[in-house]
């Protein structure tokens, strides 16, 4: 009879004493100011919406930040798909509770490389330096690499498929 209690107690116990020296989630540190800033849900119409001017879309960057930072997918997300693309920034910002950039910076490298993306925010919860996607690959230096690239690329494709409909690489 008193092991049955003991075990009882102890399973009613151990999770309660494991808890307490555990650290507080990311969720649970977050205020009530910070909460009632993020944007909103909206049910009647199932979308989301800014509750101030920071939160709106100006506030960020458009469709070449995009490009400058994480390439084109996201580039061509944010061109053809604005709608979507601002629902997801509005839904990220309020499950994160963090700035329009942040957010932005986040979604484009989602929309460019979903595994690695979320690679990084688990290494992130396990203790590792936050990246920031936010300025990620805005250094004059990386933009003139990315540039001087871009045109590289550029010219071979051109000369590539120019010399096609010429019939240079055309089998006699």
């Amino acid at each position: 009879m008193k092991g049955t209690l003991f075990i009882f107690v102890l399973a009613i116990f151990a999770p309660v004493c494991i808890l307490a020296f555990t650290s507080p989630g990311t969720n649970s540190m977050r205020t009530v100011s910070e909460l009632q800033m993020a944007p909103r849900f909206d049910k009647s119409s199932e979308k989301w919406f800014a509750t101030k001017p920071s939160e709106e879309k100006g506030a960020g960057y458009g469709p070449v930040g995009s490009l400058i930072r994480a390439g084109p997918k996201p580039f061509l997300q944010h061109l053809f798909f604005p709608e979507t693309y601002e629902q997801a920034v509005f839904k990220y910002m309020a499950k994160d509770g963090c700035s329009r950039m942040e957010a932005q910076g986040n979604m484009d490298f989602y929309i460019d490389n979903p595994g690695d993306w979320t690679y990084q925010k688990l290494e992130e919860k396990r203790g590792k330096p936050k990246f920031d996607y936010a300025n990620a690959n805005t250094s004059p230096q990386q933009i003139a690499l990315s540039g001087t690239w871009a045109i590289v690329v550029g010219w071979f494709f051109f000369t590539f498929i120019t010399d096609c409909l010429a019939g240079k690489y055309a089998i006699p």
